[in-house]
């Protein structure tokens, strides 16, 4: 397999047998290759070979390990290899392609037997539960600019990564890093990530972040030239950060000042789980 392609979603749906999620079959290329579509220009950046050894690299240093600690390392180098806009990067039958042709044995590799309902999707599903697409936009949305760094600790914490991926303020880029300097400083579990996060998302409804923290805007033409760069030099970058685009940094002063109010918020937010002085559960 060369290159990377678009499999529609019917005809994915028709390969994920319960015997293929269970793991006794693999869907079988030669029969999806006629449903299966490729982009007109042939860029490297649509080549498989460096895909399919970043995640054989992902299955062998975690082999011993949990496969969920995977995601961190996998992340911000699969997003540096598979050079996307986010137009692309919403077309699911790119990740329909990589989940059920190019590397099915991942994903079942990464999700484990359990839950056949649950499985499909991670195969061919929505964008915040396929297991590539997942990965792709938590760096395209974490990433600091060309600084990879905090895409690691959102993808290191499941809660993170399952609680704030789908919530518009994501799109925000000073409120996604406020997000994570706030678990740095005061969020300790897994109930303080749903409850800040869902105290910061319920005051977005009042709070205008762009007032309060202005982005600024991202370096159009410095992103283009990125996927473009696509195949030049290693892009497998096994035992350090890749660089990402140099489309512009997030504002320091615009994350701190979001920060600093959701720790406002998150200190009257109430937690599951956590008593009061006065031995009342669910409060701070």
């Amino acid at each position: 397999m060369q290159r990377i392609g678009m499999l529609p979603e019917t005809v994915a749906a028709r390969a994920l047998t319960p015997r293929v999620l269970e793991g006794y079959e693999t869907p079988s290329f030669t029969a999806l290759c006629e449903s299966v579509e490729y982009a007109e220009d042939d860029s490297p950046r649509w080549h498989a070979e460096p895909v399919q050894e970043l995640l054989r690299e992902a299955r062998r240093r975690y082999a011993e390990g949990a496969p969920t600690a995977s995601d961190a390392w996998l992340a911000p180098r699969l997003h540096h290899t598979l050079r996307l806009t986010r137009a692309e990067a919403s077309d699911r039958r790119i990740w329909n392609f990589l989940g059920v042709c190019l590397a099915p044995d991942f994903v079942r590799w990464r999700w484990g037997r359990s839950g056949a309902v649950a499985q499909t999707a991670r195969f061919a599903g929505r964008w915040d539960l396929q297991c590539f697409s997942r990965l792709w936009w938590a760096a395209e949305l974490f990433r600091d600019g060309s600084n990879y760094r905090p895409v690691e600790l959102a993808c290191g914490n499941q809660d993170i990564l399952n609680t704030t991926m789908r919530l518009e303020m994501t799109q925000h880029r000073p409120a996604a890093q406020a997000l994570l300097r706030l678990h740095k400083r005061a969020v300790r579990t897994g109930r303080d990530v749903n409850a800040a996060a869902a105290a910061a998302n319920a005051a977005g409804a009042t709070l205008v972040y762009e007032a309060l923290a202005p982005d600024e805007l991202q370096d159009a033409e410095a992103l283009r030239e990125w996927i473009e760069a696509a195949g030049e030099g290693s892009l497998a970058q096994f035992d350090s950060l890749p660089i990402g685009p140099h489309d512009g940094s997030v504002p320091h002063d615009a994350a701190e000042a979001l920060t600093t109010r959701f720790e406002e918020l998150f200190a009257q937010a109430p937690v599951r789980g956590k008593v009061d002085s006065k031995g009342e559960e669910g409060a701070r």
